[in-house]
């Protein structure tokens, strides 16, 4: 991320734009990248299909299936740290019931997600459980409701096993700033999982929930997904209601899923996504069966993706990106040409100025959003003589450090005199930034770039260095400012840990075309080199 100066100049002196340029992709096999694996075809597995097929056949029940996730939890939980409430005891009872409704009504009984165990992020409330958003403020808060995504869940028969840690409100990219623990990446546990959503990606890649909800307000889904080897869905904004997601940055949070495969990311989706009308903001566009668009691997023809254009977004292979991540993504574009798409270099001007137009944008909406925790409407008191003190009493001790360093960034951006050069602005160049997507998606079915500029880094290494955790948000921060969908599949992987660690490839749409993206993204992990995306920490226990 430029320094504040000057992305400062970069708002003020920007003008318009040349349109987006394109060039011939060309796979570059020079770079240094991981060993190479042995060429496969497999389908990846689908959890939520085996556990419907055991449940229907009588194979299994709800109850074995939820002790061996539960055993699997406790295991594995004491060095992963996902979880900031487990709810064992009341997931044992659903299951219970569930296994007794299918007995006494049989089939018709059992949802399209019955017996699917689902970790949510602490941001999203939950009736009779803990959501805390991952701050200290609202330490022993439990809502008296459900947020709508949960709730849909739940009336599919999935069962809540637990909240997942987070950055406080959403506010990070290492699930470092979490008021309660820091959780790490199931891959190497001297890494960070990535954020802010980084307990719910840690949780699915350690298998303990079959998958989990998110949220991405500028990369918060996509980023930890790379970082942990899942798959990780950030839908249009509107797709998915924001009811009962503590809000960060309003016109820019959207809510996410996680899984271990395209299919069963795709069968989140399906339940959750549709209009509500609890949130003016979510739309009425049609809800598809995304999994019933997804062709399985015996009737792929030879080239799948034959006619599709695609286009590899220049701006994110060059300065910044290690060379291990521009070789995955190099060879996982080559693999979609092989599967018969053309695939070509497409640059967008504007996109280096999406990520300081975000941190004012977002910062200054979260300077209105969390005026609320004071104490009074929402959060912990302190004892005080009079209000102010109060306010800032317990604003003081309740709020993390960041939380408060993005309050104060974006009041200073709303403030008198400031308004102009900062936040309006900002949103003049997210203007750009939309349009600039708009022109490269009119000629192109999809964009593709990394997720994230690195692989997991070390636990600490950028505490002292928020500049840098800024930057890693360069390749996720347009596409919320744009609104757009975007999925990242695990593709390949660099050196480091005991078994390398994943690297995810971002797959960019228009809006509402989540449809698409999932199709794609199911072929690329059917079709892609044997690669095995199970953390060493699995193999261990």
């Amino acid at each position: 991320m430029p320094p504040p100066l000057q992305a400062q100049r970069l708002l003020l002196s920007h003008r318009r734009l040349p349109s987006a340029h394109r060039r011939r992709f060309t796979a570059v096999s020079s770079l240094p990248s991981a060993p190479a694996k042995t060429l496969a075809t497999g389908p990846a597995p689908s959890t939520i299909l085996s556990i419907r097929e055991s449940l229907l056949s009588g194979e299994r029940t709800a109850a074995d299936i939820t002790a061996d996730y539960l055993s699997r939890l406790r295991r594995t939980e004491p060095s992963v740290r996902s979880f900031i409430h487990v709810a064992d005891a009341a997931a044992e009872r659903e299951a219970e019931d569930l296994d007794r409704r299918i007995a006494t009504e049989g089939q018709d009984a059992v949802g399209p997600l019955a017996g699917v165990l689902v970790g949510v992020k602490d941001n999203l409330c939950t009736a009779n459980m803990p959501s805390t958003g991952g701050s200290r403020i609202l330490d022993g808060y439990r809502p008296a409701y459900d947020a709508t995504a949960v709730r849909r869940l739940r009336e599919a028969g999935a069962i809540v096993v637990g909240k997942t840690n987070l950055d406080e409100f959403g506010m990070g990219s290492t699930t470092e700033g979490s008021g309660f623990q820091i959780t790490k990446n199931p891959w190497d546990d001297s890494r960070v999982p990535g954020g802010s959503s980084g307990g719910s990606a840690s949780a699915v890649s350690a298998r303990q929930c079959v998958v989990s909800l998110g949220s991405d307000t500028g990369g918060s889904v996509r980023q930890p997904a790379s970082f942990c080897g899942v798959v990780g869905l950030k839908p249009t904004y509107g797709r998915v209601s924001r009811f009962g997601l503590m809000a960060y940055a309003s016109s820019l949070d959207v809510v996410g899923c996680f899984g271990s495969s395209v299919f069963d990311t795709a069968a989140i989706l399906s339940v959750i996504a549709g209009t509500d009308k609890m949130d003016s903001t979510s739309s009425s566009h049609d809800v598809l069966d995304y999994k019933s668009e997804l062709v399985p691997l015996d009737l792929l023809e030879s080239k799948p993706l034959s006619g599709m254009r695609i286009g590899i977004i220049q701006q994110t292979l060059g300065e910044g990106v290690e060379t291990g991540v521009i070789s995955s993504i190099k060879d996982a574009a080559s693999h979609l040409e092989q599967l018969g798409s053309v695939v070509e270099e497409v640059s967008l001007p504007s996109f280096s100025l999406g990520l300081p137009a975000y941190y004012i944008l977002a910062s200054s909406e979260a300077s209105s959003n969390l005026s609320r925790y004071d104490g009074i409407r929402y959060g912990r008191q302190v004892s005080a003589d009079d209000l102010n003190e109060l306010y800032g009493g317990s604003r003081a001790n309740g709020l993390g450090h960041e939380v408060k360093m993005r309050i104060l960034m974006g009041t200073y951006a709303l403030s008198a005199g400031y308004y102009d050069a900062y936040y309006k602005r900002a949103q003049q160049v997210r203007t750009l930034v939309k349009k600039s997507f708009k022109e490269a998606l009119d000629r192109y079915d999809i964009l593709v770039s990394p997720a994230a500029p690195s692989a997991a880094y070390k636990i600490g290494e950028k505490t002292n260095d928020p500049l840098a955790m800024y930057a890693g948000d360069i390749m996720t921060v347009n596409v919320n400012l744009a609104g757009l969908p975007a999925l990242v599949v695990p593709c390949g992987f660099v050196e480091g840990g005991s078994a390398g660690l994943p690297v995810g490839l971002q797959m960019i749409g228009s809006p509402f075309s989540e449809g698409n993206l999932l199709r794609v993204g199911h072929i690329f992990e059917q079709t892609l080199q044997n690669y095995s995306f199970v953390p060493p920490l699995l193999a261990e226990s």
